[in-house]
């Protein structure tokens, strides 16, 4: 890192933690109409901070929802423009007699700062705020040019934020989407996420008789819908993992040597994983790895059943209705709407005589991946080798943000994800807490990305 930014982030360290801590302090909670005034209080605690750093027409603009903050500094003609995206509000603090402190006091202790919201996602994303004004405020510029979009309604699946970006994507219009606003592989071990798990969830219905019947009178003689649903299930998957559906892995890319590589390198011992699980060992879809099996491929996974009598001792019948909840996590170029009328048309074709099926859409998110070869994620990977002193391992998500996708495609643009936080660090629980060698060492990857995005151009 230049000297000169080293010198002056040691000098405000302590100015820069106590504006953390107050910004921790607000309960900036989405969930809850009662905090809608902390929620404004964050927007314009954010808004005035982004000022002090030195960017320039700060708004806090309104959304059918919570605010976006929004500030700019674009006077590096020629160079990317590099919008950063992050959230100010933060998951309510139940169950409250689980914390040591109180959620919304925080404190710093043995290194780490406790408070809701603290590295979710209020650390990281002051890290980007404290780039800015050091450049700013030392060296006088900026080695690319950068857009804030900060939302306040992530925790809540950002509902107002899609159609924001429609009617926003010329102000927001970047080369580059950046977003702090995860955990690394580990401690002292920085990752780059490359692709993000998308979502198509569905319930299903399916009916029989009018209603419940004796099953000595009509057993045998008559379909029934639990047994129905078992065969049904049963058709979607393979014995060896593989989906059975037809056309379901279209758009899914075959991982790479390099990609496989990469995997390899995190060493999952799946002996010490299924310890830990309390199984006897770890299945999944033959010929892939667990990390694999749960980052890089789909999935099909039944997430509740229901149907006939689950009262004590047994009660005789053939149930009039049974049911499941079902999942997929969907990778690369799958489309949860055309995944949703595959999984139609199976059904159609293996539905049971006897019985009819009702098949109802409930959640729809689209996949994001970028390839590691990216320019923009090569300089994340220099950046991070400066700031944390190794190079960072690349990995995927098994999990699903889906505005990241509605980010990368309503704009146009790559989005880089550089987490600063850590696994352990209770995001969502009780004692959240982030450690504060990585605002450090965020800060000074962050100094560094700057600089290697400009290398890069545009």
């Amino acid at each position: 890192m230049d000297s000169q930014l080293q010198s002056y982030l040691s000098e405000h360290r302590e100015r820069h933690l106590a504006e953390l801590i107050e910004f921790v302090r607000i309960p900036s909670i989405s969930a809850s109409t009662e905090h809608k005034p902390d929620m404004l209080k964050a927007a314009e605690w954010l808004a005035d901070a982004l000022r002090r750093a030195g960017l320039e027409h700060v708004e806090v603009l309104s959304t059918a929802g919570h605010p976006v903050v929004y500030g700019d500094w674009l006077h590096a003609p020629g160079q990317p423009t590099a919008l950063i995206y992050g959230h100010y509000d933060v998951q309510p603090a139940d169950p409250l007699e689980q914390w040591e402190t109180p959620p919304f006091e925080p404190v710093i202790r043995d290194g780490k700062l406790y408070g809701r919201g603290a590295t979710d996602d209020k650390a990281q994303l002051y890290t980007h705020v404290k780039t800015v004004e050091a450049y700013l405020n030392t060296i006088g510029t900026l080695p690319v040019n950068v857009k804030f979009c900060i939302e306040g309604e992530e925790e809540i699946a950002s509902p107002s934020l899609p159609a924001f970006l429609e009617a926003q994507a010329e102000r927001l219009k970047a080369d580059a989407i950046v977003i702090s606003d995860g955990p690394m592989h580990d401690e002292g071990a920085p990752s780059i996420c490359y692709g993000l798990r998308g979502l198509c969830g569905f319930q299903l219905d399916i009916q029989g008789a009018k209603n419940d019947l004796h099953s000595g009178l009509y057993g045998g003689g008559v379909a029934n819908p639990a047994t129905a649903l078992v065969q049904l299930l049963a058709s979607m998957r393979g014995d060896d993992g593989h989906i059975a559906i037809e056309g379901f892995y279209d758009g899914v890319n075959e991982l790479s040597e390099a990609e496989r590589a990469a995997f390899r390198e995190l060493a999952l011992d799946d002996a010490k994983q299924a310890k830990e699980l309390a199984v006897p060992e770890l299945t999944g879809e033959v010929g892939f790895s667990f990390l694999e099996r749960t980052t890089a491929r789909p999935t099909l996974e039944i997430n509740g059943i229901y149907g006939g009598y689950q009262g004590e001792g047994l009660k005789p019948i053939v149930p009039s209705t049974a049911g499941a909840k079902i999942s997929c996590r969907l990778v690369d170029h799958q489309d949860p709407d055309q995944i949703m009328k595959r999984i139609e048309a199976h059904i159609k074709k293996h539905k049971p005589a006897g019985v009819t099926v009702k098949v109802q859409q409930t959640h729809r998110g689209k996949p994001f991946y970028i390839s590691p070869e990216h320019p923009y994620i090569q300089a994340a990977a220099k950046a991070y080798e400066d700031g944390f002193g190794k190079e960072p391992v690349y990995i995927r998500s098994g999990g699903s943000i889906p505005i990241v996708e509605v980010f990368s495609r309503v704009l146009g643009a790559p989005v880089v994800m550089m987490d600063f936080g850590l696994p352990g660090e209770n995001m969502h629980a009780p004692n959240e807490h982030f450690h504060l060698d990585n605002f450090d060492r965020g800060i000074a990857t962050l100094c560094r990305y700057w600089q290697e995005l400009q290398s890069s151009g545009k």
